[in-house]
């Protein structure tokens, strides 16, 4: 599903951020990223939906057999219809509801008025908002929040859920919620990336776990725990 093969990137003015990095992720896998602040890891995450590219075109990123190394910038959103994206802060619309949130990302791809209100309600059933479409994000709790952004991302049914620090903003109780309902949506085949730095989290998972140091893999286990 996920193929990088030796990808570095360096930030100006001489900032290694990845080293050679070489990366399998097998579809319908769930992976943590995870590493200290500085460390790569959403660095991957920003290279996976093409917000920055890599430094040369000796490496490459493959996504679902596509080779996004040097995307053209009109294939972009194609590309991120197939891995939806969670981030930490949420990144709601404040002055619209749950439903007009998520039917947004629904909005800006063309789909019909019809297919958004049949599509809409159905994934917020998935992740228990169903009974909160009309709920603006200020009347929310953090982790609702986090639920209606999840909905979001998964309303183009992608291949792939890319969760970048998802728990990060989150109580305990809230990222466990955050976190099972992830569990869920890859039991329904959908691959997760979670890029975080919450042990406790990473641990409870018993999932595969990449370590990033120093913006190289150092570590890569099948059922893993977060040992730096």
């Amino acid at each position: 599903m996920i193929h990088l093969i030796n990808i570095s990137k360096t930030f100006e003015p001489n900032t290694v951020a990845l080293k050679n990095i070489n990366l399998h992720i097998e579809p319908g896998e769930f992976v943590s990223i995870v590493g200290q602040s500085g460390s790569g890891k959403t660095t991957i995450a920003r290279l996976l939906i093409s917000e920055i590219k890599p430094d040369s075109s000796e490496g490459k990123i493959i996504v679902g057999g596509w080779d996004i190394t040097n995307i053209k910038s009109r294939q972009v959103p194609s590309l991120r219809r197939q891995i939806g994206v969670v981030f930490q802060d949420f990144k709601l619309l404040p002055k619209k509801t749950v439903f007009e949130n998520v039917a947004f990302a629904l909005e800006v791809s063309g789909a019909t008025k019809s297919r958004i209100n049949s599509i809409v309600p159905q994934v917020l059933k998935i992740v228990d908002l169903g009974d909160k479409l009309d709920r603006y994000p200020q009347e929310m709790s953090g982790g609702e929040k986090q639920r209606v952004a999840i909905a979001r991302a998964l309303i183009h049914r992608p291949k792939i859920l890319l969760a970048d620090e998802p728990t990060g903003n989150l109580d305990a109780i809230n990222s466990k919620e955050i976190i099972d309902l992830l569990l869920k949506i890859n039991e329904f085949g959908t691959t997760v990336v979670l890029v975080s730095h919450d042990k406790d989290v990473v641990n409870g998972l018993k999932k595969r776990v990449v370590t990033i140091e120093n913006g190289e893999v150092s570590q890569d286990q099948k059922v893993g725990k977060y040992v730096i």
